[in-house]
């Protein structure tokens, strides 16, 4: 639905970290923000998880999630969601058998897939597998790099393309600097060689919590290199002290002809978060968080 020459909206939202227990936090936060978007924009195009999905990948906290997600498509929510997972999602067990799970509860078709929605392509990146010493990384594997490769280079020049990755590029978004002990991507420098050459590219991260407005919310996007944005978290949040904090966060995302604008949504407070508007298209402009 097109308001004031917007031609679509999504959300993203990431980290919502579903429990066995009903009555916990974090799933709480999960219903309370779906139902915030049901409520705000009810004609989106998706809404877009960018993983930690549950809090170990476990049978009973995918059951879970679902129970929470028809529960808000009984209380009216209509738009449709699209799944990366995360670290968390791989912890309950052997890879492969994690990632037949993701697949089931999500109907995705694999670690990594593509969508074209009403002329824009979303394309989600995942490990494909969890190595016992670098548990919380991501591991993507040639196939995938060349993959992504492809997909970008046969996108229409000049035109968004959204891509989804649980962990952030190292020294890029908030909580990716290596000295706030950034766990990411093993194949760091080969992915960040491919998205560089595509300015079109934005790509939302989840990963560290950091809250919204925090420094380097946003890395790049300046019209010569790729956009990179935290995502924030709907389970809980961190902060730059490097503390946890409560609260529930996430974008909704606006896109016009010729920019972007990426707007922070409190879900616990129902309320903008004011300090993180970024607006991409026509080089950057941002208020709130330092764009590094």
């Amino acid at each position: 639905m097109q308001q004031n020459g917007r031609r679509a909206c999504f959300q993203v939202i990431t980290d919502t970290h579903v429990t066995m227990d009903a009555q916990h936090v974090h799933n709480r936060n999960f219903e309370r923000a779906l139902l915030d978007i049901a409520a705000l924009e009810p004609d989106s195009m998706g809404i877009m998880h960018v993983g930690d999905i549950t809090d170990h990948g476990w049978e009973e906290e995918y059951v879970e999630m679902a129970r929470i997600w028809e529960q808000c498509r009984e209380r009216g929510l209509t738009v449709p969601i699209r799944f990366a997972h995360g670290n968390h999602d791989l912890f309950g067990g052997e890879t492969v058998a994690q990632l037949e799970r993701f697949q089931r509860f999500t109907a995705m078709p694999g670690p990594y897939h593509a969508h074209e929605v009403d002329g824009y392509l979303f394309l989600f990146l995942g490990s494909e597998q969890a190595e016992p010493e670098r548990k919380d990384f991501a591991y993507l594997s040639v196939e995938q790099l060349n993959w992504l490769e492809q997909r970008l280079k046969s996108a229409e020049a000049g035109k968004p393309v959204f891509v989804f990755l649980h962990q952030p590029l190292m020294n890029t978004v908030s909580g990716s600097l290596e000295a706030q002990g950034w766990h990411g991507v093993i194949q760091d420098e080969e992915l960040h060689a491919i998205v560089r050459r595509y300015p079109q590219v934005i790509l939302f991260s989840g990963h560290t919590h950091w809250e919204l407005g925090a420094p380097h919310a946003l890395h790049g996007g300046d019209g010569h290199s790729p956009a990179m944005l935290n995502a924030a978290s709907v389970g809980y949040l961190w902060t730059d002290e490097d503390e946890h904090k409560s609260g529930s966060q996430g974008f909704f995302v606006d896109i016009y002809e010729d920019r972007v604008i990426v707007k922070g949504r409190d879900f616990e407070g129902g309320r903008w978060v004011e300090s993180a508007v970024i607006e991409l298209g026509r080089g950057v402009q941002e208020t709130g968080g330092t764009r590094s």
